[in-house]
C-alpha cells in the first residue's frame, strides 16, 4: 500500500507542476488533457486542462488536475522529511516565492528544524529537518 497525494486545481494545474519541477522536488511523468478523450467535457473552459498528471522526484509521488468543481487547498499538508538544513533552506525558499511563510523555519520545541508554508497555489507545505540525533519528528 502506498498513500499518496492528489491535488485538484481549477486552471493553473500546469502552472503549477511547472513551479514544483522548477523548485527541483521532481517532474511530470504521466499527463493527460481534457479533449484527448473523445468523452464529453465536465466544462468546455477545461479543454486543454489537464485532467489527471503523475508527478515524481526522488521521495515524491502526487497525483494532480484542473477540476471544474475543485475546493480550495485546506486541512492538509505535503510534509517534506528532509536530510539538511542547507537543502531545507533552498527548499523552502523556493516553494514559499510569492507564497505565505505560516511558520518561519528554525529549531522547534520538539527539536527539528521546521517550517511550514502556503504556497502562491494555495499548497501547504511542511519542511521537517532531522534534529542532530538523526530523529525526524
Amino acid at each position: 500500500m502506498l498513500l499518496a497525494n492528489y491535488l485538484f486545481f481549477r486552471t493553473d494545474c500546469e502552472q503549477a507542476l511547472a513551479f514544483y519541477t522548477e523548485c527541483g522536488l521532481g517532474e511530470v511523468t504521466s499527463l493527460m488533457r481534457y479533449g484527448d478523450l473523445p468523452d464529453p467535457l465536465p466544462d468546455e473552459a477545461l479543454r486543454g486542462k489537464i485532467r489527471h498528471a503523475r508527478f515524481e522526484g526522488p521521495g515524491i509521488l502526487f497525483f494532480a488536475s484542473d477540476n471544474h468543481d475543485a475546493e480550495p487547498m485546506r486541512g492538509s499538508a505535503h510534509m517534506l522529511i528532509m536530510e539538511s538544513r542547507e537543502r531545507t533552506d533552498r527548499l523552502f525558499a523556493r516553494l514559499s516565492d510569492n507564497g505565505r511563510v505560516t511558520t518561519p523555519l528554525g529549531v522547534q520545541p520538539w527539536g527539528s528544524y521546521y517550517g511550514k508554508i502556503t504556497d502562491r497555489f494555495g499548497v501547504q507545505w511542511m519542511l521537517d529537518c532531522a534534529d542532530g540525533e538523526g530523529r525526524v519528528s
